[in-house]
């Protein structure tokens, strides 16, 4: 990747990851659950959340990972809803910057403020954002989607949530896996149409 591009996408995934984490540590302390607040976790602040490796993933992959934000669920007033909005936060979160970001680029395009450089600034965080969002929203764990996921299921298939929750990372890990040896990628080829029709809603291109 050239560096150029280095330069612009990294301040725009550290954000988006940040906001994304802030975002399940702030609807858990208004659920009622400080832990996350208690462990420094309501805050926008990159070092407070960044996993190195998962990082690392996102820049080179394409897929990775923060720290998760500590829940405990019997501080909740409702555990299982309760338990989904906290994993719906982060996904919702990157849509809203998605969207913030899409729409300076739909009304600030061709404005005397509006450089190539922010242009490409934009883009790559609306297309970050949505990404994550939706890579997020499978519903396979350890992604939030899973949790979402597992609160809806939970009664009526508990075994098939049982073993989501067992073989799920090993599931995740291996299409990672696949599309790094093969550049077949399985997950993009699932999220790929999602993300270009946020991308085409918001911002009027999908890459």
């Amino acid at each position: 990747m050239p560096l150029e591009a280095l330069v612009l996408l990294i301040p725009a995934l550290l954000f988006a990851l940040s906001f994304h984490e802030f975002a399940h540590a702030w609807m858990a302390n208004r659920l009622g659950d400080s832990t996350a607040a208690r462990m420094g976790r309501l805050s926008l602040n990159p070092f407070d959340h960044l996993d190195p490796m998962g990082t690392i993933m996102i820049l080179f992959v394409g897929f990775g990972w923060a720290k998760p934000v500590p829940v405990n669920a019997s501080n909740l007033r409702h555990p299982r809803p309760d338990m989904m909005k906290i994993a719906f936060a982060g996904p919702a979160s990157n849509l809203l910057l998605s969207f913030l970001a899409g729409l300076a680029i739909r009304f600030l395009n061709g404005s005397s403020i509006f450089s190539d450089t922010i242009f490409i600034f934009l883009l790559y965080f609306a297309h970050i954002n949505t990404a994550l969002a939706v890579f997020n929203m499978l519903p396979i764990p350890p992604l939030d989607g899973s949790q979402i996921f597992s609160g809806i299921m939970i009664r009526r298939n508990p075994e098939l949530v049982m073993k989501m929750q067992q073989y799920g990372p090993q599931v995740l890990f291996g299409l990672i896996l696949i599309g790094v040896l093969t550049n077949v990628s399985i997950l993009w080829m699932i999220m790929g149409p999602f993300v270009n029709f946020f991308m085409s809603i918001f911002a009027g291109i999908a890459l």
